[in-house]
């Protein structure tokens, strides 16, 4: 039985084709920086973006901590959501390695933070507080694409509030495709700007981190005091390669996916799905708390995987096909159909 993974995007396997780029890879020393695909990949990524130069990291975490903390310096602090990656999910990182305070506040029902909210956020210069350096965005946030007006207004507000301007895209190339328009158009915005490899591109693993020779040169010293130096990784950078040249867009395959999987879903009675929200790749499902470990544990002996903390988040990715929809909505049907009423 095929087991259907929608718990991530992360779950991919990389292809074939990808698989054959990574045995082929040239391959060098890459903390001496002689890793000559690692280079490559980091030149192609900074020109997709418009920035002046890229680093090659293991995870999105490291690449969000990395720009965290070129931008930040103790005492400091960041402005995010409070249901931002940055923020909630990398084990407080900023604080831990470089005594950078987080400030954390709600993020509007599609994505945005409330620019009228930050200025209130933003520490007087007074010596009680700690200094205001940095705006942390998010996009796609929980599959939802920022307008590119809101980013353009988010830039000119930064620049007059004398704060940097990070991205954490992480699917930002999901976004690009839904909005039709080359990446750089999202990232000629920002300071700098994180992505990952590993999410909708289909990777085994890597992020990149995207800025000025400046800020890349301090993300490189945080790389490796953070332990992130790779020796041979031209192996992963290859993989890389072959995504950002074969895998950007087809990711509107998995927006249409995710479309058709939550309407079908939006049909079974027991289930509140949030259609409107559906932009790329994620469906959010909402179930009978009580019963919801019965129906993912029921999902699963159907041969479906799903997650989530209270909300389920269903996510298409390269490895699902417009045949598993149904399935997995027919899943949702019978398994539902089992729990106690």
């Amino acid at each position: 039985m095929k087991m259907i993974d929608l718990r991530s995007d992360t779950v991919t396997k990389p292809t074939e084709a990808m698989r054959q780029a990574m045995l082929n890879a040239e391959v060098g020393d890459d903390v001496y920086g002689e890793d000559p695909t690692v280079n490559r990949l980091q030149e192609q990524a900074a020109e997709m973006a418009g920035k002046e130069a890229g680093l090659f990291v293991p995870t999105g975490t490291q690449s969000n901590l990395l720009a965290i903390l070129s931008h930040c310096q103790r005492g400091e602090e960041f402005i995010a959501g409070q249901q931002a990656h940055c923020y909630r999910y990398e084990g407080g990182g900023a604080a831990v390695f470089g005594g950078v305070q987080p400030q954390p506040i709600d993020f509007e029902v599609d994505g945005r933070l409330d620019l009228h909210k930050v200025a209130e956020m933003i520490k007087p210069d007074d010596s009680h507080f700690a200094i205001t350096r940095l705006l942390c965005l998010e996009n796609t946030q929980s599959g939802k694409v920022l307008p590119l007006d809101y980013q353009a207004e988010a830039a000119v507000f930064a620049r007059e509030k004398g704060l940097k301007l990070h991205l954490d895209g992480a699917r930002v190339f999901n976004a690009a495709v839904k909005q039709k328009v080359p990446i750089s158009e999202i990232t000629r915005h920002y300071d700098s700007v994180s992505f990952c490899l590993s999410k909708g591109l289909g990777t085994p693993v890597g992020s990149v981190l995207v800025g000025s020779y400046e800020l890349i040169e301090r993300a490189h010293r945080w790389r490796k005091m953070a332990g992130g130096g790779m020796r041979q990784a031209g192996i992963l950078a290859a993989a890389g390669i072959y995504a950002l040249k074969h895998h950007v867009v087809r990711l509107a395959e998995d927006h249409q996916n995710a479309k058709a999987l939550a309407e079908g879903l939006s049909t079974i009675d027991g289930l509140d799905v949030e259609l409107d929200t559906v932009e790329t790749n994620m469906v959010f499902v909402t179930s009978d708390l009580e019963t919801q470990p019965q129906l993912i544990e029921t999902l699963k002996e159907r041969g479906v995987l799903v997650g989530g903390y209270g909300q389920l988040r269903l996510v298409t990715h390269h490895d699902i096909d417009a045949e598993d929809v149904p399935v997995v909505v027919e899943a949702f049907k019978i398994a539902l159909g089992t729990l106690p009423s």
